[in-house]
């Protein structure tokens, strides 16, 4: 224990010491010699009768204490001539009926009669205590005779006094008693006090339970019978009989609680239950028995009740209950204090002063220490509930702390630091929502080659690069008029806000940066420096779009997505930076929309394959029809290109060709049939070229169709062969090894490498259009084309002029060497029957062109 709680036990140990100056006595008064007759409850005696017997007993000891009897008990003492003594006091108030006789020189010359089964007001002298006044004269032979009857325990302790000093030593006696009772009435109101203020139930019962000690001690030293009740001997006797019962309740209800036993050691707890139950038995059953029985039951019971408690406090001081160590110590007294006490009362231990104040000294170091340790627990409870608020507080600012650095995190982009896409969007409508009147253009910056940086230098050189090139980019557009910022606070003002990991973004006043094109140039020649880390020029590619508000949208979420298409646009490729244009929007809603019909016209076969002939100039006789898409419900709409493009992109590209080539393999049958041996050409998108299971499918379909082996020739254009050059000779190899012939389409449309278009296992070459076109009037035209005939011949290749459209063209073409034509001067592309009514009527327009 701490010193401070050593200095208070000692302090209500002198506290106590105080009820142990008045029992040393005075030296005028004494004990006197006693002789008891101890009398069957039958026998009846008068005190004539009981005088003269010779059958007197000596009790050995001061105080006689003959337990719980029946019996009639006589007492019998000499008083001393001194004429000083003349008061007797019987300190013990517990006796039902008690008669005083005094013999002078053997004979009867006074009687009293009292007990606490009669009014206190029939009292000889009005006190706690039984006392009796002694009428006696000097140099007479005095002897005093007590008859005592009682239910209770037998106890007759006697004093002989000078009534002068018995009240001196009674005023001592009542004065600590008040201070005594003084304690434990503070106690209570302190503690209804606590419980009035704060509602916990600890300290109700706490002051209940003082309370229940507080009456058992003043019915035990009469204090009760005479303030309270005095002219209630019956209430006197049962308050008795409950007074020990109910104190002991309240002591185990506070014990369960102020040890918190229901959380901290339910067996004790539900031990503590049951001991509760008990007394409460105990407590209703003393209604329907006598004082003897019920005064020995709540004493028996309190015993092992006590016991269990100082038990239950040095346990749970064991188990680190804080509680338990001045609970064990307060108890402990009690405990002790009611034990010797109740002994006391079974005739165990002879009255004297720890004996007969046993358990007011208990209750009064129980009082003392069980009220600092309540003022203690309220002073912790406080303390923790301080402790408890300061770490709700500092709980509150951390999770506050960590909101705010959540929501930082969720508005910036955790490599740059700067505002993200959200934030961004936020912004953007913040600022039309304010100033709907106002234009502002919205920039995408997208850095195009950024995966390359990171396939050569690796993803941590790259993260340093991305955050040096958002320094850069910030402070380029902080310079561009009309730059508006997307974020500023005490440390940072942002211009641009990371969309992505290689796309960033920016706001500004569409009307002010238009109205300084030169600075706009000039911020746009900064933005394409490249980025200095490590002695080494990074060049980023930049590519911008712009989207302005409210032309091109009047959402954050729109003008990003149209800003986003213009810089993917050709022209942004061309130049650097694009401005949205609605007509080249290709990722329109409707887009969407088309796509789904799309595939469904797909599955409900609404799609048909048109035929376009092909001309041998040297026969002048059709040698075979391009199978070309079309899509007869939306024939004013959507472009034939248009179609395949959306098929790539939408995956619906595989099961499109398939399609197609089922139907031409059926449309060339039909020809057949016709009398038309017709070989057809087929377009193969590169997305084909890259399935596994391409060339496979071909050959099984090729399987099915045996008869028109090597009669469907795929055409692949230049460019999509060279977007992904070694799986696509691989697949093509494999077709041709299949017997399916291979024609190069669209030629000189795009940039080929020889080397590659050499390797090919190619048949064919069709030269695009836009060579062909102008032949008439172009002589640059001419050369490339007579040069590309030239080189395909030399390489074994039969050559395809596309796009003819007039016979000077065909005259040229055929000048040149070119094998076959195709065209609108023979025909546009036709549905099926109309094509082979074409074919029908062809030999007359054959022999026009020869």
């Amino acid at each position: 224990m701490t010193r401070q709680t050593w200095l208070r036990l000692l302090a209500a140990m002198v506290l106590l010491s105080l009820f142990i100056a008045p029992g040393i006595g005075a030296a005028a008064s004494y004990v006197p010699d006693i002789e008891y007759l101890r009398l069957s409850p039958g026998q009846q005696l008068s005190a004539a009768q009981a005088f003269e017997r010779d059958d007197w007993k000596n009790y050995e000891g001061n105080n006689p204490n003959f337990g719980y009897i029946r019996d009639t008990i006589w007492i019998r003492m000499p008083v001393k001539s001194d004429p000083a003594i003349d008061l007797l006091e019987v300190q013990y108030s517990q006796l039902d009926h008690l008669q005083f006789f005094l013999f002078e020189n053997g004979k009867q010359v006074q009687h009293y009669e009292t007990g606490d089964h009669l009014p206190f007001a029939q009292r000889p002298i009005q006190d706690r205590h039984f006392l009796f006044p002694i009428e006696k004269t000097s140099g007479r032979n005095y002897q005093i005779l007590l008859k005592v009857n009682t239910l209770g325990a037998m106890q007759i302790p006697v004093k002989l006094w000078n009534t002068t000093e018995f009240y001196e030593a009674s005023s001592v006696q009542s004065q600590l008693h008040s201070v005594y009772y003084g304690i434990l009435i503070t106690v209570i109101f302190f503690n209804l006090f606590i419980f009035t203020a704060l509602k916990e139930a600890v300290y109700l019962v706490y002051a209940l339970s003082t309370l229940g000690y507080l009456l058992l001690i003043g019915n035990l030293n009469g204090t009760a019978y005479q303030m309270l009740w005095p002219n209630y001997p019956g209430l006197q006797n049962h308050a008795m009989l409950l007074a020990v019962p109910l104190a002991v309740t309240f002591t185990l209800l506070f014990s369960r609680l102020f040890l918190k036993l229901r959380q901290t050691a339910p067996a004790w707890n539900r031990l503590i239950g049951f001991a509760l139950l008990l007394n409460l038995i105990i407590a209703a059953y003393t209604f329907f028995t006598d004082y003897s029985i019920g005064s020995r039951l709540t004493v028996a019971f309190a015993i092992p009740s006590c016991l269990l408690l100082t038990i239950l406090g040095p346990y749970q001081w064991y188990k680190g209950n804080p509680q338990a160590v001045y609970y064990t110590i307060a108890w402990g007294a009690l405990t002790i204090g009611s034990a010797v006490t109740a002994a006391n009362k079974y005739g165990f231990f002879p009255n004297n002063f720890f004996t007969t104040y046993g358990m007011q000294i208990g209750s009064a170091l129980e009082a003392i220490l069980l009220t600092l340790a309540l003022a203690m627990r309220l002073y912790q409870e406080r303390q923790d509930k301080v402790v408890a608020r300061e770490a709700e507080l500092s709980a509150m600012a951390a999770r506050r702390s960590a909101e705010l650095k959540l929501m930082d995190n969720a508005l910036h982009n955790p490599l740059t630091g700067l505002p993200n896409r959200s934030s961004f969007e936020m912004v953007l409508n913040d600022l039309m929502m304010r100033s709907p009147d106002c234009r502002y253009g919205v920039a995408i910056i997208r850095l195009n080659n950024l995966d390359s940086v990171t396939k050569t230098l690796g993803h941590r050189n790259s993260d340093r690069i991305l955050e040096l090139a958002s320094k850069h980019y910030n402070a380029a557009i902080r310079d561009l008029p009309g730059a508006l910022p997307v974020e500023q606070n005490d440390q940072h003002i942002y211009f641009v806000a990371a969309l992505d990991p290689q796309t960033f973004a920016c706001v500004v006043n569409a009307n002010t940066a238009e109205a300084a094109p030169r600075a706009v140039i000039s911020t746009l020649e900064v933005l394409r420096f490249p980025v200095d880390y490590l002695g080494m020029q990074i060049p980023m590619d930049v590519r911008i779009g712009v989207a302005v508000f409210p032309e091109h949208g009047k959402d954050a979420n729109t003008l990003i997505r149209r800003a986003i298409i213009a810089e993917g646009s050709d022209r942004a490729t061309e130049r650097g930076m694009a401005y949205y244009k609605p007509s080249r929007d290709s990722f329109s809603a409707d887009r969407l929309t088309i796509a789904s019909e799309l595939r469904r016209a797909l599955t409900d076969n609404q799609l048909a394959l048109y035929l376009q002939p092909k001309l041998s100039l040297s026969t002048n006789t059709v040698v075979g029809m391009e199978a070309l898409i079309r899509w007869p419900e939306k024939m004013g709409t959507i472009r034939p290109d248009e179609i395949i493009e959306l098929a790539e992109q939408t995956g619906l590209i595989k099961p499109l060709t398939r399609w197609v080539l089922e139907q031409a393999l059926n449309l060339r049958a039909r020809l057949k049939e016709q009398g038309w041996d017709l070989g057809i050409s087929v377009n193969i998108s590169p997305n084909n070229l890259r399935e596994p299971d391409f060339p496979m499918f071909v050959q099984r379909l090729m399987s099915s169709f045996h008869n028109h082996q090597g009669t469907i020739t795929f055409e692949v254009t230049e460019t999509s062969m060279m977007q992904d050059p070694a799986n696509s000779l691989m697949a093509l190899k494999s077709l041709n090894a299949a017997g399916i012939p291979v024609s190069i389409d669209d030629f000189g449309s795009g940039y080929s490498s020889l080397s590659y278009i050499k390797q090919l296992p190619a048949s064919e070459v069709k030269i695009d259009r836009s060579l062909v076109t102008d032949l008439a009037t172009e002589s640059e035209d001419r050369v490339i084309v007579q040069t590309t005939i030239n080189m395909c011949h030399s390489l074994g290749y039969q050559v395809v002029a596309e796009g003819v459209e007039d016979e000077a063209t065909a005259d040229i073409l055929r000048d040149m060497g070119c094998n076959m034509i195709q065209g609108y001067l023979l025909t546009p592309p036709l549905p099926f029957d109309k094509a082979l009514a074409w074919l029908h009527g062809a030999d007359g327009r054959q022999q026009g062109l020869g």
